[in-house]
């Protein structure tokens, strides 16, 4: 991914003719997967496309690896899921990325947009919204966050704070980048699905964390402190 691009969930459009060029790039790598996957390994990777498009599915983005597994008529934990993966990206690196959150035990994919068509996918607000929580879940391992935890952080300063996070949430869960998080409590609390934990780039990260720092930081750290290098642990990075 490019220093220009930005994950985002499957259904992303924009007008004009650098949009046609771009789906028709893009249907000529989804035709090359017939010459890198079986029938079966086809058919799994349009089944977890299909579930991972926001206009399909309400909820419970992606599919989970048992499932994946049965459709691949794999025994479980066999690692030829992960030469699936590798291959599938292989294939169509280029315009999707097929990732397996080992957290969520979810493989969803996602799509490379341009950083422009990213911006009008999420108000400033939601980008703030989903970072801290990425930040929250994903580097400090938190199972949850708090409504009241967002408006500490974030609305302490912002007139109708409390009806514009709202506004946030309900569009991140609309693109499925989180859901709802059961509570005994009774409180509102949120967590991230596999697509919101996989949304940013590598670079996007990199230059948040540099700019926190105020100084230059190299990818290997950046990774480790996002503790990115957990998506392939069995099978190598794709």
């Amino acid at each position: 991914m490019t220093e220009r691009e930005q994950k985002n969930p499957v259904k992303n459009e924009s007008g004009g003719s650098d949009s046609v060029k771009r789906n028709v790039n893009t249907l000529n790598a989804m035709a090359s997967l017939h010459g890198v996957l079986s029938e079966d390994e086809e058919l799994a990777f349009m089944n977890i496309l299909f579930s991972s498009s926001a206009s399909i599915r309400s909820a419970n983005f992606g599919l989970p690896r048992k499932e994946i597994e049965k459709q691949l008529k794999l025994k479980p934990d066999d690692p030829e899921f992960f030469s699936f993966l590798k291959r599938v990206n292989q294939a169509v690196g280029r315009y999707f990325k097929l990732i397996y959150d080992q957290r969520r035990d979810q493989a969803v994919v996602m799509m490379h947009v341009p950083a422009r068509a990213a911006r009008n996918t999420l108000s400033r607000e939601s980008l703030a919204v989903l970072l801290f929580m990425f930040y929250q879940q994903e580097v400090l391992q938190q199972d949850l966050t708090l409504f009241d935890q967002l408006l500490e952080a974030l609305g302490h300063e912002t007139r109708k704070a409390n009806q514009k996070i709202l506004v946030s949430i309900d569009q991140l869960k609309k693109i499925g980048a989180l859901e709802n998080y059961p509570s005994d409590s009774g409180e509102r609390a949120y967590q991230l699905t596999a697509i919101g934990a996989q949304m940013f780039s590598d670079s996007f990260l990199r230059r948040t964390a540099e700019f926190s720092q105020s100084h230059q930081l190299n990818k290997e750290e950046v990774l480790k402190f996002f503790k990115r290098y957990n998506l392939y642990e069995q099978g190598g990075e794709a």
